[in-house]
C-alpha cells in the first residue's frame, strides 16, 4: 500500500467514525426531548427520533444527495440522483460521504420535533419530516456545502464581488441548526401552545418529567459533537489535518463549557438560583454557536462566543415564551435558531483570518450576515408553506382529549412507562 493510499484509508475511517458520532446524536436528541417533556408523551417523542432518521436516510440517498451535491449551473438546486451515486466524484468513497451527509440531514429534521412536542399528529410529523429531508435542507445545503452560490469563493462570483468573501459555515451553525431552529419556531407558531400553557396572559411552567434523561441526552449530544465539528474536516492524515481537527476539538469543547457557565451564572443572577435545565440548554447553545467558526476562531474566541451564547439563551427563551407566547417545550428555537444565527455572525468577527476583530474589515462579516439571512428566509418561507399547508389540508394538531391524556396511548397504543 502506498503512502497516498494509506492516507486516503485513514481519512475514510475518520469520516465514517465521525458519521457514527453524529448518528449517536440521535439518541441524545431523543433523551433530551423526552426528559424535557411529560411522561405521557415519551414513546411518541422517542418514536419520532427514529422516524425522521429512517425517512431522511431513504430520501437523502434517493434524491436529496443529488439535490444538494449535483451540478445545476445556476447554484440553486442540483439534479435528483434517484439512487445513482455515480454523478459524484470526490477524494473519498462516495458511499461513505453520503452516509456522513445523511446524518447531518437527519439532525436538521430532528431539531423541529422538540419545539412541536406533545401536540402534533404523528402522521403529520412524518409528512413534514419528509419535506424537510426532501427539499428544505438539500436546497440550502446546495447553496453552501454543495458548491452553490453562497460559498463560491471564485473570483467573479456574486459573493466575492459583493463582499470580497464567501459565506463560511464549517459544520452547520446556519446550514443545520439555524434552519432547524427557524422551522421549529414556525412549526410551534402554527401549532399553538399546549393546553394550559398560557393562563390569563401569563406563561405557566410545564416541567419535564425526567431531568436525568435530559442530562444524559446532553452528554450524548456533547460527545457526538466531537464528530459533528472535527469530522467536518473530512480528513485526518497529514500534519495540516491532524492540527485542524485537534484545534476544532478544543474550540468545540471550550464553547460548550463556557456556554453552560454563561447560562448557569445568568440564571443564578436573574432568578436567584442556578437552573439545571437551562444550563443543559446553555451547553448546547455554546456548541451550536461555535459550529460555524470552530475552524477559524482562536480558543479564546471560542470561549467568548460560547459564553455569550449561553447568556443570550436565557433571555431568548424567556422572550419567546413570556413575551411572544410561543410554546417551545425544549427551547429548540432559541438553542438552535437564535444561537445558530449568533454563532454564524460571530464567525465574521472572531475569525483569525479575515475577521473584523483581527483587522480583516467587515467584508467577511457582511458575507455572514447576507448568508444567514438568505438561508433562514428560505427556512421561514418554506416552513410557513409546509406547516400552514398541512394545518389547512389535514390538521397538524391532535384533538384536545388526546393531548390531555397523552399521545402515547392514542397515537401508538403503548406507553413508555407501564
Amino acid at each position: 500500500m502506498s503512502v497516498q493510499d494509506l492516507g486516503i484509508s485513514l481519512d475514510t475511517v475518520w469520516m465514517l467514525l465521525a458519521a457514527m458520532l453524529v448518528f449517536f446524536m440521535q439518541p441524545g436528541f431523543a433523551l433530551c426531548e423526552a426528559g424535557f417533556t411529560r411522561s405521557k408523551n415519551t414513546a411518541n417523542i422517542l418514536f419520532k427520533n427514529f422516524v425522521d432518521f429512517m425517512i431522511g436516510s431513504v430520501l437523502f440517498w434517493f434524491v436529496g444527495f443529488g439535490f444538494m451535491f449535483g451540478s445545476d449551473g445556476a447554484g440553486f438546486i442540483g439534479m435528483p440522483n434517484f439512487g445513482d451515486l455515480s454523478f459524484y466524484h470526490g477524494d473519498l468513497p462516495t458511499e461513505g460521504f453520503l452516509m456522513f451527509e445523511t446524518v447531518f440531514c437527519a439532525t436538521s429534521a430532528t431539531i423541529v420535533s422538540g419545539a412541536m412536542a406533545e401536540r402534533t399528529k404523528f402522521s403529520m410529523y412524518c409528512i413534514y419530516s419528509f419535506f424537510i429531508s426532501l427539499i428544505i435542507y438539500p436546497v440550502e445545503g446546495h447553496w453552501t456545502w454543495g458548491g452553490g452560490w453562497l460559498c463560491n469563493a471564485d473570483a467573479g462570483s456574486f459573493m466575492m464581488d459583493t463582499f470580497g468573501a464567501a459565506f463560511h459555515d464549517f459544520a452547520g451553525s446556519a446550514i443545520v441548526h439555524s434552519v432547524g431552529g427557524v422551522l421549529a419556531l414556525v412549526g410551534a407558531i402554527c401549532l399553538g401552545p399546549r393546553l394550559g400553557k398560557y393562563r390569563n396572559g401569563k406563561s405557566t411552567a410545564i416541567p419535564g418529567h425526567n431531568l436525568m434523561a435530559a442530562a444524559l441526552g446532553v452528554f450524548i449530544l456533547w460527545f457526538g459533537w466531537f464528530g459533528f465539528n472535527p469530522g467536518s474536516q473530512l480528513a485526518a492524515s497529514g500534519e495540516v489535518n491532524r492540527v485542524a481537527i485537534s484545534h476544532v476539538f478544543l474550540t468545540t469543547n471550550l464553547a460548550a463549557v463556557c456556554g453552560g457557565l454563561g447560562t448557569m451564572f445568568t440564571s443564578w443572577i436573574k432568578y436567584g438560583k442556578p437552573s439545571f435545565s437551562l444550563t443543559l440548554n446553555g451547553i448546547l447553545a455554546g456548541l451550536v454557536a461555535i459550529t460555524a467558526g470552530c475552524d477559524l476562531v482562536s480558543p479564546l474566541g471560542s470561549a467568548i462566543i460560547g459564553l455569550l451564547a449561553g447568556i443570550i439563551l436565557v433571555f431568548s427563551i424567556e422572550f419567546i415564551d413570556t413575551k411572544l407566547h410561543i410554546d417551545d417545550p425544549v427551547g429548540a428555537s432559541s438553542v438552535h435558531g437564535v444561537c445558530g444565527i449568533f454563532g454564524t455572525l460571530m464567525t465574521g468577527l472572531f475569525a483569525l483570518d479575515g475577521g473584523a476583530f483581527y483587522g480583516g474589515g467587515f467584508g467577511f462579516f457582511g458575507a455572514q450576515c447576507f448568508g444567514i439571512l438568505c438561508i433562514d428566509l428560505w427556512a421561514a418561507v418554506t416552513g410557513v408553506i409546509l406547516f400552514w399547508g398541512i394545518k389547512k389540508i389535514a390538521g397538524l394538531r391532535v384533538d384536545k382529549r388526546i393531548e390531555e391524556e397523552g399521545l402515547d396511548i392514542y397515537e401508538h397504543g403503548e406507553s413508555c412507562y407501564n
